[in-house]
């Protein structure tokens, strides 16, 4: 299996083959923005768990200590006494202790009812998020694979044209020594082979950067060697734009998000409007209390106390400050059907400009194919003409270029064709495929 070999990052010299399907299997277990995604759905269901508790029964325990210095006096009407002077009495202990148990239950509050219906929502908010960022990591792994696949082809032409070149230097070198060349016949091989081993060496560069991309979106140690399979997507037939717009937002998981977050708006409007209903609910107290001057005598025992009672809190008047949260998502609404506008405007631009590439790209494939293999001829022709001394040795190296040329322009044209199949899938919302 491919997952043992790679997170042994203490073995990086192990090497393994990896197709697409497994490279796009390995970001969606190991990419940080999809398990950021996960997360995310976790703390969604821990939102609504803590909704519902609002509903439940909330007990607590309480205790009091208080302790006076200097105990409060009261003022009393000295008629009490049958005097005429106020009297100054103090009441109480030095000692007060209670404690006990208090609980409330929530009986009616609208707005919970609705915000328990928007954390829901709330929760396919987060799934979808989940799924657009394994879209996103889907893209960007398939993006990236294909462009080192196709920097490796573009690598392994030059490579062959080096060796063509090297065995024609030394074919002159031996022929200069012989006196049967010139010695600008050798240099002018010579620059052609130093011109492309640059291009290697550039080459080489962006090949392992390209590969570090693909390793950064898979979530794969940077250490970690791998040989990339060859691969292709396979597409039915590429209809039309016209037929192919038809349905596609519904399938695409970003209208999906557009409509939740439209619908969670819409929620919270409700949930504004539902703080000018009045809330109900029950409350309890059941406890024991003791006063005394000596905290731990029993000159005094501690007596029960209890309480059931329900509280009704009615809004009156809030000086319009939810009439204006109202406007306020009523406004987000109309900006978000502006969004999903817009969005649908995008993705057909998006659908459109992919088929449009799909169908120029096959032409132009078919065109480079026909152009290699007459490269390919002429170059053979040329050489074959060089040896018999027949052709001059400009128009090999010239053959050469134009066969590196049109070697480079076919591995091109075949990027943009898999770069485009890729917009395709994502336009139509079937990213997925490539996990199959």
């Amino acid at each position: 299996m491919l997952q043992p070999a790679f997170t042994q990052a203490q073995q990086p010299e192990v090497t393994e083959q990896l197709s697409l399907q497994e490279a796009v299997q390995y970001a969606l277990e190991h990419n940080e923005d999809v398990g950021k995604a996960a997360y995310d759905q976790q703390i969604a269901q821990q939102v609504v768990r803590e909704t519902k508790a609002t509903a439940l029964p909330q007990v607590s325990g309480y205790g009091t200590l208080d302790y006076y210095p200097a105990l409060p006096t009261q003022i009393l009407p000295g008629a009490l006494a049958g005097r005429e002077e106020d009297i100054a009495v103090k009441f109480g202990k030095d000692f007060n202790a209670s404690g006990g148990l208090e609980f409330s239950q929530l009986l009616f509050n609208k707005s919970y009812f609705v915000g328990l219906e928007a954390v829901k929502s709330t929760q396919d908010l987060y799934r979808l998020r989940a799924q657009m960022a394994q879209e996103d990591v889907i893209y960007n792994v398939g993006t990236a694979y294909f462009q080192v696949l196709q920097t490796k082809e573009q690598f392994e032409n030059i490579n062959a044209n080096l060796e063509k070149l090297a065995q024609l230097e030394k074919i002159l070198t031996l022929q200069y020594q012989n006196d049967m060349v010139k010695k600008v016949d050798v240099n002018k091989v010579k620059v052609n082979r130093n011109n492309l081993e640059t291009q290697q060496q550039a080459l080489t560069t962006t090949l392992e950067q390209q590969k570090n991309i693909l390793k950064f979106f898979m979530g794969m140690p940077l250490q970690q060697e791998f040989i990339l399979a060859d691969a292709t997507i396979n597409l039915e037939t590429v209809p039309t734009a016209a037929l192919a717009l038809e349905g596609v937002n519904l399938n695409r998981t970003q209208f999906q998000l557009l409509s939740k977050q439209k619908e969670l708006t819409g929620l919270q409007s409700r949930n504004i409007q539902a703080g000018y209903y009045p809330i109900l609910s029950a409350y309890g107290r059941y406890g024991y209390q003791a006063q005394r001057d000596d905290l731990f005598s029993n000159e005094q025992p501690w007596f029960k106390s209890s309480v059931v009672g329900l509280k009704l809190s009615v809004p009156i008047f809030d000086g319009f400050k939810k009439n204006a949260q109202v406007k306020q998502a009523e406004l987000e609404i109309k900006k978000l059907d502006m969004d999903i506008q817009k969005f649908n405007q995008n993705t057909a631009v998006e659908l459109t400009n992919a088929i449009s590439q799909l169908q120029n790209s096959q032409n132009a494939i078919v065109s480079q194919e026909g152009n290699v293999t007459l490269a390919q001829e002429v170059y053979d022709t040329t050489n074959k003409l060089y040896k018999e001394g027949i052709s001059p040795l400009t128009d090999l190296l010239d053959a050469e270029v134009a066969l590196r040329e049109a070697q480079t322009n076919l591995n091109n044209e075949k990027l943009k064709y898999q770069i485009a199949q890729l917009s395709y899938l994502k336009a139509k919302g079937d990213l997925e495929i490539l996990t199959k």
